[in-house]
């Protein structure tokens, strides 16, 4: 352990800021982490090793810090500093939140995250590539070593984002990706990292989350002994295939080994089991064309987050359209009353909220509530849907009968009735 900054050194910055060293919090191949204060806020700062701290890093952080960061959910660097009589430089970025967990934390069940806080730890990722992408940017680096979520909500984090770079750049690349997540062109040494194979690697970090799984590791891959450099080549590069390709049965999960893939594959509705085929099938073959792009993995992903229901018998929770009976203790299932918006429809539970985007569908914003389902305090057994705006909405029943439902009223629930929210309509369905 290098340990370059001693507790208490102060560091110096371009905007005047001076930080002081706090805890050393771990190291990495490139650089060490340490707590630091300033102005009575903490941060964290990565202070690189002799050999990583070199003019081409320190123009990369100068790039990244103008640029600024394109999602709250990206631990950005903030700026430059320095220390005197340590040789080198460091960037200052925001401490992690000690409530979230790796994903392999996940992966080894130290975690045990509801499916609706997975599915929306699933959709933030995918927005914040999203915005990445849309910056001109390249992660280069998409694996589960890189991303934290918190359980209870869902909430990410991505760090190590001093290797982004501009997609296409000409820049020497340092780092090509972590092994089993480089998509197979980079693997071939075919290409080198860009946005395009930024996609590759989060359908497999999306599968690894839903399936706790590798796409790519099943019978083939069960069956080599020395796992060497040539395997991986062979498995992650150059004779890909999908453990659940349609078309190709010869890498399918060996349950003796690969219990979690089939235990969870057929949890999940169609729709999103099919942008995980194209991923791994067209999307081997066709890098170029066939990559499922941020946009649909996010309109699959929210459809899929509406989509759950609690089991009647244990409160497990399913997925509309993809299961008759319940995963967890296998009674039939029931599926709640639901409110349709055109093509898009939002499971009524006992905890539903609608948000701003379920009415409008592009803002994109699920902190502004709208409405909530809440219980007849008169009669427990019916249900409503408590208006949580500052408007009035306009009820209409199946017998044409308009009602105002004003701000802090319920309208109950009951098949056919059209809700007329002002931006939006929707429909009640059983």
């Amino acid at each position: 352990m290098y340990e370059a900054l001693a507790p208490g050194k102060r560091l110096r910055s371009p905007s005047g800021t001076v930080y002081q060293v706090g805890r050393f919090l771990g190291a990495g191949s490139q650089g060490e982490v340490y707590r630091v204060g300033a102005g009575g806020a903490e941060y964290a700062v990565k202070w690189y090793v002799p050999g990583f701290a070199t003019p081409e890093q320190r123009a990369a952080i100068e790039t990244l810090v103008r640029a600024g960061s394109p999602s709250p959910a990206f631990l950005w660097p903030i700026e430059l500093v320095e220390a005197d009589g340590v040789p080198g430089f460091g960037y200052v970025m925001p401490l992690r939140d000690p409530a979230v967990a790796s994903i392999v934390d996940l992966m080894k069940a130290r975690v045990a995250p509801t499916f609706r806080s997975l599915v929306t730890a699933c959709l933030e990722l995918v927005e914040a590539f999203r915005r990445l992408h849309a910056a001109g940017l390249c992660y280069k680096d998409i694996s589960f070593g890189n991303v934290f979520f918190d359980p209870a909500t869902g909430r990410v984090e991505i760090v190590d984002t001093d290797n982004v770079t501009v997609d296409g750049a000409t820049r020497r690349v340092t780092v090509n990706g972590t092994p089993r997540f480089m998509a197979p062109e980079i693997v071939r040494n075919e290409a080198g990292p860009s946005a395009n194979t930024d996609l590759f690697s989060l359908a497999v970090l999306l599968f690894y989350m839903l399936t706790i799984s590798h796409p790519l590791e099943g019978r083939l891959e069960s069956a080599i002994h020395a796992f060497d450099a040539p395997a991986m080549r062979r498995i992650y590069g150059e004779a890909p295939v999908f453990i659940f390709d349609p078309a190709d049965a010869s890498n399918r999960p060996d349950p003796a080994v690969h219990a979690n893939a089939e235990r969870y594959w057929n949890l999940y509705p169609p729709f999103l089991r099919d942008l995980f085929v194209r991923s791994f099938t067209v999307g081997l073959r066709d890098p170029r064309h066939g990559r499922v792009r941020e946009g649909e993995w996010r309109a699959a992903l929210l459809r899929l987050r509406d989509a759950i229901h609690y089991c009647r018998s244990c409160g497990a929770e399913n997925f509309a359209d993809a299961r008759k009976t319940c995963w967890n203790c296998g009674t039939d299932l029931r599926l709640p009353p639901r409110i349709v918006f055109g093509e898009r429809s939002v499971m009524l539970n006992h905890d539903t909220v609608l948000a701003r985007h379920h009415l409008d569908g592009v803002s994109w914003d699920f902190d502004t509530v709208v409405a909530r389902v809440a219980r007849n305090p008169a009669d427990p057994s019916r249900w409503g849907l408590a208006n949580r705006t500052g408007g009035a909405w306009i009820a209409v029943r199946p017998d044409g009968t308009r009602t105002a439902v004003g701000p802090g009223q319920t309208v109950a629930l009951a098949p056919g009735l059209v809700i007329d929210f002002g931006v939006a309509r929707g429909e009640i369905a059983v």
